[in-house]
């Protein structure tokens, strides 16, 4: 795929997942094997990655999802687009049926120091941004969620993993059910890029 295309058309895929199409291991472990070529702060490379396919344990898992993302939509149904809540709900709906999860996860714990934590999670979302654009080059699609991760604890429990590790999201993995999709409205360079100052025109 050509490399503009993918840097422009990796979307977050909620609504055209294909939930009955299985995802074949050696797919997902050559998309997290690019993952792992990511920059990593100090070459620490305190990334884990937790994939998830039993049922059980997705059942288990997006009972937590599923109870913190509808409260958050439900707060944001007056404010947000239509558009944005509808695709929000279904990956509600549907997110036991997606075939695999993926889980993010670092080595240790965020300080509360800006400074600290931006190193802290540079670390793992430049891996995490490799692994969906290997997926979106091999047909897949994806999504970074975060619901899951005010009840992290009770995640832990369930996915057995240790303390003094963060969670950094959970990503629902499928094959996408169309062959593409188009660049994204965006704002204008010119309204958020600035020259030497805050507010000076790039240009």
């Amino acid at each position: 795929m050509e490399i503009d295309h993918l840097l422009s058309t990796t979307r977050a895929v909620r609504r055209k997942l294909d939930l009955d199409r299985p995802v074949e291991p050696e797919v997902l472990e050559e998309c997290l094997d690019l993952a792992l070529q990511a920059p990593t702060p100090g070459n620490v490379q305190a990334w884990r990655w937790l994939v998830v396919r039993d049922q059980d344990v997705k059942d288990r898992l997006s009972v937590l999802f599923r109870a913190v993302g509808e409260a958050y939509l439900a707060e944001r149904a007056s404010a947000a687009p239509s558009r944005m809540l509808a695709s929000g709900r279904h990956l509600l709906e549907v997110i036991d049926r997606v075939p695999v999860f993926v889980i993010p996860v670092l080595a240790g714990r965020p300080a509360g120091d800006n400074a600290v934590d931006a190193a802290f999670y540079g670390g793992i979302f430049p891996a995490v941004w490799n692994f969906q654009l290997a997926l979106r080059s091999r047909g897949l699609g994806s999504t970074l969620t975060t619901y899951h991760l005010a009840r992290e604890a009770e995640a832990a429990a369930i996915l057995g993993i240790p303390e003094g590790h963060t969670q950094a999201g959970l990503l629902p993995v499928a094959y996408t059910t169309v062959p593409d999709f188009k660049p994204a409205a965006r704002s204008p360079l010119a309204e958020v890029a600035y020259l030497d100052h805050w507010g000076t025109p790039l240009s």
